[in-house]
């Protein structure tokens, strides 16, 4: 069995295994990387040997390090690296390359729906019906979808959206309230196994599954980078965010919101946290703050989607699909059922 992991910003690791009887029998890691003694190559490998098929990542991470003497050098690797590439030989991990990924693009539909698909697309991936899916959100309604765990009272000035008709929408992944109004913003969400990320830290793993969006932002002009914990900026200001639920079933929801071109005076009119987070800045505008993409770019929305969709089409195996007709319905009964509901809104006053 074979697997290999590239580090970011390292070097190769390449695991070939072998089994029997539920344990591993034989381990030879290889690669680019720098290894000093190089003796300690086989004690990497034997310290692999008798472990359980099943071992997680910790484990085997855990049973490299302490097979390792204090003076070993490991350069443009880790015990962290090898034991990805043991579990995808395993195969217990996956790698971008293992998927054949599902594009949707944008489908106008009410925020409040897309936001129920997130559940929905979730089940379907966990069940096998759908496979990992990338998917474009678009709306014709104002809203402001606000974290799971964020207070409507601390978050939304309920009065001024009201009066600005501007619907309140509480999402199933954590992370801060967005503003979105038609056409103002890009939002995403990518549905994948957890398998994807196995081993990875929570921050770790937000840079990870927004790689490819770095490399779609430069083909439109704009240099990014990203901001721990889960921040999207450029050199001229914060770009977006993104937020993760991950599900029981073995499936995350990944999804970001990205600034187009967003009434900053509206916006800080509507959310309370965005004068709170301003206030002491020694700034009364959210314009120095928010730096939307059509400023950066000059280019449309939908050809800054298009760029997007074909930067992910170039990096990785996928086919153009669009949502079921029992997702949609799904969806349409969870909106009504659940997200409509006081007892979902204010779950957290």
């Amino acid at each position: 069995m074979h697997g290999e992991f590239k580090v970011p910003g390292g070097k190769l690791v390449v695991a070939d295994i072998e089994t029997n009887q539920e344990v591993i029998t034989s381990a030879s890691i290889s690669g680019d990387f720098f290894l000093e003694p190089d003796t300690a190559l086989e004690h990497i490998n034997q310290a692999l040997v008798g472990l359980s098929i099943d071992a997680s990542h910790a484990i085997i991470s855990k049973a490299i390090t302490a097979a390792l003497a204090d003076d070993v050098v490991m350069f443009g690797f880790s015990a962290e690296a090898v034991a990805t590439a043991v579990r995808r030989a395993l195969g217990k991990a996956s790698s971008w390359f293992d998927h054949d990924f599902a594009v949707i693009p944008p489908v106008t539909l009410p925020a409040i729906q897309h936001a129920a698909l997130d559940e929905v697309l979730a089940t379907s991936v966990a069940q096998g019906t759908r496979g990992p899916t990338l998917r474009f959100w678009d709306w014709d309604d104002s809203v402001v979808v606000i974290g799971c765990f964020q207070s409507v009272r601390n978050e939304v000035d309920m009065d001024a959206a009201k009066a600005a008709n501007i619907n309140v929408v509480r999402r199933i992944t954590g992370g801060g309230a967005m503003f979105m109004e038609p056409g103002n913003c890009i939002t995403y969400s990518l549905t994948v196994p957890s398998s994807l990320v196995d081993g990875m830290s929570i921050e770790r793993s937000y840079q990870f599954l927004d790689t490819w969006v770095l490399a779609a932002l430069a083909e439109v002009g704009i240099k990014a980078h990203y901001v721990p914990l889960n921040d999207i900026a450029s050199t001229q200001g914060k770009i977006g965010g993104a937020a993760q639920k991950r599900f029981a079933n073995g499936v995350i929801v990944h999804h970001a919101t990205l600034a187009y071109d967003i009434d900053a005076d509206k916006m800080l009119k509507v959310l309370r946290t965005g004068r709170e987070k301003l206030s002491d800045k020694g700034t009364k505008s959210a314009n120095k703050r928010v730096d939307p993409m059509r400023s950066q770019t000059g280019l449309p929305r939908a050809q800054i989607i298009d760029a997007f969709m074909e930067q992910f089409t170039q990096l990785y195996q996928t086919h153009t699909d669009n949502y079921s007709a029992a997702e949609l319905a799904t969806s349409a009964q969870l909106v009504a059922n659940k997200f409509r509901s006081d007892q979902w809104l204010y779950k957290v006053i």
